[in-house]
Formats: C-alpha cells, structure tokens, sequence
C-alpha cells in the first residue's frame, strides 16, 4: 500500500510542442526516479530523449475532429460545447483506466476547460495528488478573442480560479504570476522559471556546418520569391558539397564566410498574442533604410545580389530571418512575404525537430521574441531557449518582461516596428567583424549564463513533488489502518 513510484504529467495540447512538461517529464523520471505517464495529444514528435527513456510512456490522445467549414452557423454554438465535453471524457478515460495509477497528477494550465476539471475528478477516484503548473490564464487568452466582457470568459475564469484552489499544490513561471495568485486567486505557488535544458548550449563549428548542410535545400528554396538568401545558392547545402550560405569546409577545417548573411530566428505559434506583422515592418523599415543610407536605387538589386555571391562585404549585412513554429496564422504571413520583394532580407518559415531547434539557436546572430502574454504575468519560454544557446535577444516591451531580459546586458525590448528596425541597424552595423554592440549582448548573455533546468527542478519542484508524494502515502497508510 506506499508508494506507487508514478507520475502523471498531463497536456491537452501537442506535446512535442510543450517543450516545458516534456522537461517536467525528464526531471520525473531522472531525478524523482519515478515511472512517469505522459497523456496528450500527438501531431509534434517529442525530444529524443523522451523518446529513449525507458521510464516515460507517451499515451496520445483522440483529437476532437476539425468543425466542417460548411457546417450551418445554427448548429456551431453545439459543437462548441461538445468538444468539451469529448476531451472531459477522453481525459477521464486515459486517467482512469488507461494509465496505471499514479500518486501524483502534474497538470499543465492552461487550457483550464476541461482540464483541470478532469484532473481533479480522476485524483479524487484514483487517491491521488495533483499539482497545477501555471503557464499562464486560460481565460485571459479566450478574452483575446471573445473580449473580457463575454460571459463566455466569465464562466471560463470561475471554472479555472474554482479547479486551480482544489489543487494540492502549484508552480509558476514569474514572480509577477506567484503576486497574481496569493492575492487575487488564494492559491500558493512556487515559482520555477523556464530554464534550458542541457541539450541548449552555443553550436560549434563542426554543428553549424552540419545543421547548415541538413537545412541547405530549404535555405536556397524562396517560397517562389527570388531573394538575397537563394540568388546564387542553388546547390548550396547539399550533402556532398562542402559549401553553405554560412560556412566552408577546406580539408577538414571549417570557417564560418566573411560575407555570409546575419541569422536572426524567431519562434512563434503564429497566433493572436503574437503580432508576427511587427516584424515584417522592421524588415522593410531596415531594407529601405540601409538603400537611403548606402544612397541605393532599384536598380542595383541584381548587381548586388551578385556582388554579395561573389563575396562583397557591406556595411550592413544580408539578414536571413528564419521563423520556427506552427499555428493558425502561418498561411496569412506566408502570403505577405511572398509579396515584399526586399533587397537585403529574406525570411524561411519551417518546423525544425527537438534536436535541430537548439542547433539553429545556437547558430544564430540574433532572437527575435513577439511574445506579449495575454495576461502580462507570463514569460516566453523561447527567450529562456535563446540564452542558454548564447543568444541574445530583441523582445517586445510588457509589464514582466525584465524578469527575464535586462536591457543592455543580454538583449533590448522594443514597443514597435521602428523601434525594432533601429536596433537591427544598431546591432548589425559592420557585420560580422566590426558589430561592437551585438558582440557586447552575446558577451552579457555568456556571462550572465543562466541556471539549466535540472538545478531549478531539483529546488522548486521536486520539494512539492515530493511533499504530495509523502501525504498520499500517508493517507494511504490511514486507509489501511
């Protein structure tokens, strides 16, 4: 009758797109030494090293179908409560039957509805514990698109503050949100901040070479626009040559080209609290900017494209901004790069896998984060990412960012697309060599390093883990009395 030796972690989303519980995951297994149960949905693989552990069992989840697009407006209120319902019972069915019992349930929120009402339920009929961890509020990101006023929202927050006070325990990633609960919400948390994992970390050489080359066909490729990226790079990348956009091998020494374009990377899941379009204005506001300043007319496109392959360095360099992620607003931002025509920017959008994303990261001249929390309490995760790879980092200005970014030391914020455009000109200004201002960031950020995951787990959570582990014994110890 003590201990089970389980956990359950539990994500009504994509977990391979839920890098922060697949890491809950990983310190469950490693260094809780538990048996741990991962039940969510499909669709992204997960990190290899979830894949290989012998102590973590995926269990994918039935997907709610997508709604028709002829389905008549009458009968769209009915599928929408529905769905709900589906994932309230798919949940129950893998917490209940599917999975073995654990002793403790670790919950992702949000989405609130119908998750941690389906948790709660299964803890109470299988005697275990369960623990929220608050990534931020679903009914702040269900406002972004019904409004706050919407009783839709009121219910959804009275479901979440209900649910979430029931829990046995709670993480959270700001102190910001830790405020937020105590005193709004009456519910203690512990902060654990996002902190990369060890498998993020500065590329060498030898890695971005190698990355380079698997990346080669979709670098050159230009979603039907001919750019700066792929004008001269046909072939570029390709397994048998020795060549990149970035790098040259020569025997076996690799170098990284004088002439190459700077690599800026943004991840984004392309939805409504991302304003992807910010960017796309700084990326004009720095191509027309650099031609006034360089005196530049229309005319000199080919002739600098060619001066570029042939190895001309300028003042302000090629900028290659490759965009990661997946999301409902993919196709609409595809579109309109297809039609900006600039000269000194490119732009790829890609799905990059568990293992080659930290590589591009790491690889990387610049992040770029459009990350503006739909409640202002939470930080983005990616931003976490890019400074464990030595990366520094433009971000969007909101209440809590500087928890994370401190301005002139590891990055700079910015409230708009002009802003942004002044400190892409500032930074790259005599890329790669004479960037003082860039080389100062990536120095701040290597210097300031960051604690790795394992450390802030084995602190923050596994006390919490460990404590709801022990009442569960306990209680079971009682019963059996």
């Amino acid at each position: 009758m003590g201990k089970r030796g389980r956990a359950c972690v539990v994500v009504l989303g994509d977990i391979g797109r839920s890098p922060r519980m697949q890491y809950h995951a990983l310190s469950l297994a490693r260094q809780a030494s538990l048996q741990v149960d991962v039940v969510a949905y499909g669709g992204s693989e997960p990190h290899m090293a979830l894949r290989e552990n012998q102590s973590i069992h995926i269990h994918k989840m039935k997907q709610w179908p997508t709604i028709p697009q002829g389905l008549p407006k009458m009968f769209k209120p009915f599928m929408l409560l529905l769905k709900p319902l589906f994932q309230f019972l798919m949940l129950l069915w893998y917490l209940c039957v599917k999975i073995p019992p654990p002793d403790v349930f670790l919950v992702q929120n949000p989405p609130s509805v119908p998750t941690l009402v389906a948790v709660k339920w299964a803890s109470w009929l299988r005697n275990a514990k369960f623990i929220v961890d608050w990534h931020n509020f679903g009914y702040t990101l269900l406002a972004l698109s019904l409004g706050r006023n919407s009783r839709f929202v009121t219910v959804y927050r009275w479901f979440e503050r209900h649910y979430g006070k029931m829990a046995h325990g709670s993480l959270c990633v700001t102190r910001a949100m830790e405020h937020e609960l105590t005193q709004n919400w009456g519910i203690k948390a512990a902060v654990l901040y996002d902190q990369p994992p060890e498998f993020f970390h500065p590329a060498s050489l030898e890695e971005k070479h190698k990355l380079f080359c698997r990346l080669g066909k979709h670098i050159s490729e230009s979603q039907g626009v001919h750019d700066c990226a792929s004008h001269g790079a046909v072939g570029m990348g390709s397994p048998n040559l020795n060549e990149t956009l970035f790098t040259t091998m020569v025997a076996d020494d690799i170098f990284l080209k004088p002439n190459r374009p700077a690599l800026v990377v943004s991840s984004t899941s392309w939805t409504a609290d991302e304003d992807f379009g910010i960017l796309l204005e700084a990326a004009v506001m720095y191509d027309r900017r650099v031609a006034a300043i360089l005196n530049e007319d229309d005319s000199t496109v080919e002739v600098l494209w060619n001066e570029m392959s042939a190895g001309k360095q300028c003042l302000y360099p090629r900028l290659l901004f490759i965009i990661t992620g997946k999301g409902p607003e993919k196709e609409k931002y595809e579109e309109k790069i297809r039609r900006l025509h600039l000269k000194r920017v490119a732009f790829r959008t890609m799905w990059l896998s568990a293992e080659d994303y930290p590589l591009l990261l790491g690889s990387a001249d610049l992040g770029v984060c459009l990350h503006t929390s739909s409640s202002g309490l939470d930080l983005p995760m990616k931003v976490v990412d890019m400074f464990g790879c030595g990366l520094p980092v433009c971000a969007v200005a909101y209440s809590c960012i500087k928890e994370l970014v401190k301005v002139e030391k590891n990055g700079l914020l910015f409230s708009s697309s002009s802003e942004l455009a002044d400190e892409l000109l500032m930074l790259f200004k005599g890329f790669p060599e004479e960037c003082d201002a860039l080389k100062l960031l990536r120095n701040g950020v290597l210097e300031m390093g960051s604690s790795r995951w394992a450390t802030e787990w084995e602190e923050h959570a596994k006390p919490l883990i460990s404590e709801a582990s022990l009442l569960f014994s306990v209680q079971l110890s009682i019963s059996a009395l």
